[in-house]
């Protein structure tokens, strides 16, 4: 029996990355995955999934339209009975727009996808989840990036940092509905998102250097917040609620600090 046997799941930002990644897994561990994305290569995860022998359905949509949120969940229901984990990971990232030089156009489209989006397939999800009267997981991907200062641009660390309380309060405000919020923080993880930090990298010669600020000292690999995220959807995390899930080599268990050898 798979980890998530018998269970649905829906994952925003499933075109690629984390997204496809985690799609893939949890297909493999039994459960019914509803892929959503703006990207049409939304599709290509799906297939992938059906190829193996999973179950899953594509639904192109924004993840910032409530609307459409609202309507995969439903889709969700509908096709596969009801609706067990739902991952908000859709994002955008915005480069490294400072506080002093960031404009509205940086701002607005971040707070939409990655925070207002992240609320509104958990408060839809909650509502499906709460009709059935069987509890189950909330995902939301935030990042280290919303836990302090250093690892982002302001208007996207401070969407992250939103995320996370965003978790928090939904958490306490779904007591006694047997309804888990979580969310995970990754570190530099190798996704589109990130390409062009490690295309830059490697056309520099430097690609070493990627991660080099954590303890592991190298950057991470979807499937590595996949992994955690398997945890939080499943049965194995039943006691695990309201909480921020760090993946990111070690880099945020310390302030800043010169290592052995690290001014070589």
């Amino acid at each position: 029996m798979g980890r998530l046997s018998g269970k649905v799941a829906l994952i925003t930002g499933a075109a690629s990355g984390i997204g496809r990644a985690s799609a893939k897994l949890f297909a493999a561990e039994g459960a019914s995955v509803v892929v959503f994305d703006r990207a049409d290569e939304v599709r290509e995860t799906a297939r992938m999934i059906t190829d193996a022998g999973g179950k899953a359905i594509a639904i192109l949509g924004d993840a910032g339209d409530e609307a459409e949120v609202a309507a995969a969940v439903a889709k969700a229901v509908s096709e596969y009975g009801g609706l067990n984990v739902a991952w908000a990971n859709a994002g955008v990232s915005g480069g490294r727009a400072t506080l002093l030089d960031a404009t509205e156009n940086e701002w607005m489209p971040l707070l939409r996808i990655n925070l207002f989006g992240a609320a509104m397939l958990i408060k839809h999800a909650a509502h499906a989840m709460i009709a059935a009267g069987k509890g189950g997981s909330i995902i939301a991907t935030a990042s280290v990036a919303g836990l302090r200062s250093g690892a982002g641009g302001t208007p996207y660390s401070a969407s992250k940092a939103g995320v996370i309380n965003l978790v928090q309060t939904s958490a306490q405000q779904l007591s006694g509905q047997g309804i888990r919020v979580n969310a995970i923080c990754p570190g530099l993880i190798e996704t589109g998102m990130t390409q062009t930090i490690f295309e830059g990298a490697r056309a520099k010669g430097t690609e070493g250097k990627i991660g080099q600020l954590n303890p592991l000292r190298r950057a991470g690999q979807p499937i590595e917040i996949a992994n955690m995220a398997l945890f939080l959807a499943s049965d194995e995390a039943s006691y695990v609620n309201g909480q921020a899930m760090v993946v990111d080599g070690g880099l945020s268990s310390s302030h800043p600090v010169s290592r052995p050898g690290s001014m070589a």
